[in-house]
């Protein structure tokens, strides 16, 4: 085998993450995720928290959509003057 090939694997196999940071990283997302951060002393499969985590990410994109969508609303019916305060606000 060339060098070259061996120093790629063995450059490949020290970036492998170890079982222990891919459990340390699943308990960390259960930890942020409001549906079973709670269920602390049940056992919750990383399957099941990388499932929720999709989950809460799409349901935090709906939300931010909405609020989005109800501001444009609400600077639409506001007078000039406060439309630019609300969007020097929003800006800093």
């Amino acid at each position: 085998m060339s060098s070259r090939r061996s120093r790629s694997r063995q450059t490949s196999s020290s970036r492998n993450i170890t079982d222990d940071q891919i459990n340390d990283l699943v308990s960390k997302l259960q930890q942020l995720l409001p549906e079973i951060r709670d269920r602390s002393s049940d056992k919750v499969s990383a399957s099941k928290v990388l499932q929720e985590t999709c989950n809460y990410i799409r349901s935090l994109h709906r939300e931010v959509d909405d609020l989005s969508e109800r501001l444009s609303e609400l600077l639409a019916t506001t007078d000039t003057a406060q439309a630019a305060i609300i969007r020097n606000l929003l800006m800093q």
